[in-house]
């Protein structure tokens, strides 16, 4: 380092006080400076010959590069070289230079300035040669992570996608590696053309001599389907004689699956034996077949029997689905001999907690709570339908404008036909029926008739009741030529007045 600065330091020198020690530098030394630039002319003097332009189109030479600043020095192998176009002088004349320079420094005779380097400049100067200047404090050399690999640039977000989706979509790839058992025993065509096939079975025969051919291509549950669709085509003996064989079969049975779909026909049949230990059957059946006799009861129409099953399973503490609860209800509610026992069945709905119904069983239920006059369970209904993130539909909208206006709550009700405006909801024939019932009842004679309009642009036909309603807001407002117009509508019809109209016609005419 040191021998550098001191080269670096002659050369310095060498260039500042040239004037000075010219004559003590030997020949060879001056020799080796290279001239860069020629001395300007004298005053009033012409110069010897042209200066010759910058860019000839012939150079005499390749131009030379800028001067690199860090061009003093070559290390190679710890050894330091010299630039080829610095001055070469030995050590002894670098010796001697040094002496005279620090000697003219001292003396300052001669009246020129010398050149004093300071702590800064001289680090500076030293910097240039120690190679990598030292950055930041802290881990240099930082790992970078590695590149995300190609698919994740082109795979959407979100989980891969699974096997059983591959295989739906390449289906006519996959099927035929399957074996013939696994492609038939949840097939529902081939499940339902066995039971076709029992159908058209001689009432002498047994179904075994269809099901034996089958045997090896059926799984539990299987027969579940084909007993269902026997039960569909009238043949509840048929579905029995199919359980019992399926009873024979290892592979088959114990299933509750069939077990449920036979007992569901049966009920539905009217050929379980009764009476029977309800309590004993409670006990010992599993959840879905319970379920499964409750729903064949009830579509059978014993709906005593289905009470006497909700009640013991209740005792028993055995939890059926809120489902069953809804068809006994729907059930009872067409007879209005029972409604005392669907109010029960609505308050035993009503305090269970894990209640959850579709939007077609609360629509059901709100319904016969309006034909039983439960206006409070149909609001409750819908409140709770639309609390737990349910849209409700046009019938379910209908629905309680119909409650509504039983229970003459006209403006509650009006409030439901903007909502469902605001909504651009579609009516349907049983919307508008009620809607311009609705505005009759409010005397609002320019509404009915807008929606009547609307009614005929829809293309529905006005039922007879809706005629009714619309000759009464104009026998009460004293309309008798509408009244004409409209009761012409209901001859052009097919309908006929009865005799309540006809009398609210005669006194206007009086």
């Amino acid at each position: 380092m040191e021998l550098a600065l001191k080269s670096y330091h002659v050369y310095t020198l060498t260039q500042i006080q040239t004037h000075k020690f010219a004559s003590r530098c030997t020949t060879c030394a001056l020799s080796l400076v290279r001239v860069t630039a020629m001395a300007p002319p004298r005053r009033g003097g012409t110069p010897s010959h042209r200066k010759p332009p910058k860019n000839l189109r012939y150079p005499r030479r390749p131009k030379l590069p800028p001067p690199n600043p860090k061009a003093g020095l070559i290390r190679k192998n710890n050894i330091v070289l010299k630039d080829p176009y610095q001055i070469d002088c030995d050590s002894n004349d670098e010796e001697a230079m040094l002496s005279e320079f620090d000697a003219n420094e001292n003396d300052g005779d001669d009246g020129s300035n010398g050149v004093e380097w300071n702590a800064d400049e001289i680090d500076a100067i030293s910097s240039l040669f120690r190679g990598r200047v030292p950055q930041k404090p802290g881990n240099i050399y930082k790992q970078r992570p590695l590149p995300l690999p190609l698919p994740h640039k082109i795979r959407p977000l979100g989980l891969p996608t699974s096997k059983k989706h591959i295989r739906r979509a390449c289906a006519s790839t996959v099927i035929p590696r399957l074996s013939i058992t696994d492609r038939v025993y949840k097939n529902p065509e081939f499940l339902i053309d066995l039971a076709k096939e029992i159908r058209s079975l001689p009432l002498e025969k047994d179904v075994s001599l269809v099901l034996n051919k089958w045997v090896r291509f059926l799984r539990k549950g299987s027969l579940s389907l084909t007993i269902r669709e026997l039960g569909h085509m009238g043949l509840p003996d048929r579905s029995l004689q199919t359980f019992c064989w399926a009873q024979k079969q290892p592979l088959l049975f114990p299933d509750d699956r069939i077990l449920a779909s036979t007992i569901e026909i049966l009920g539905r049949t009217h050929r379980l034996n009764e009476p029977f230990d309800l309590e004993k059957f409670t006990s010992s059946a599993s959840r879905s077949v319970i379920e499964a006799l409750a729903r064949g009861v009830i579509r059978g129409g014993s709906v005593n029997l289905a009470r006497k099953l909700l009640l013991v399973a209740n005792d028993s503490k055995r939890t059926l689905d809120p489902s069953i609860h809804v068809k006994l209800i729907l059930e009872l509610g067409k007879d209005p001999d029972k409604y005392k026992l669907v109010i029960a069945l609505l308050d035993e709905l009503g305090d269970r907690d894990d209640i959850n119904l579709n939007q077609q069983d609360c629509t059901s239920v709100m319904k016969v709570c309006v034909r039983v006059q439960k206006f409070e369970i149909v609001e409750s209904l819908f409140n709770w339908f639309r609390n737990t993130g349910g849209n409700p539909n046009l019938v379910m909208y209908t629905t309680l404008i119909h409650s509504r206006y039983s229970e003459k709550k006209y403006r509650g009700a009006l409030a439901v036909v903007w909502e469902m405006e605001g909504l651009s909801c579609l009516f349907d024939l049983p919307a508008y029926r009620v809607v311009i019932k609705l505005f009759v009842a409010m005397n609002d004679l320019s509404r009915a008739v807008r929606y009547f309009s609307k009614l005929k642009e829809a293309g529905f036909s006005p039922t007879y009741d809706i005629y009714r309603d619309m000759i009464k807001i104009y026998v009460a407002l004293g309309r008798v030529a509408k009244c004409k117009d409209v009761c012409r509508e209901v001859e052009m019809a097919g309908f006929k007045l009865d005799n309540k109209i006809v009398l609210l016609l005669q006194e206007i005419n009086r």
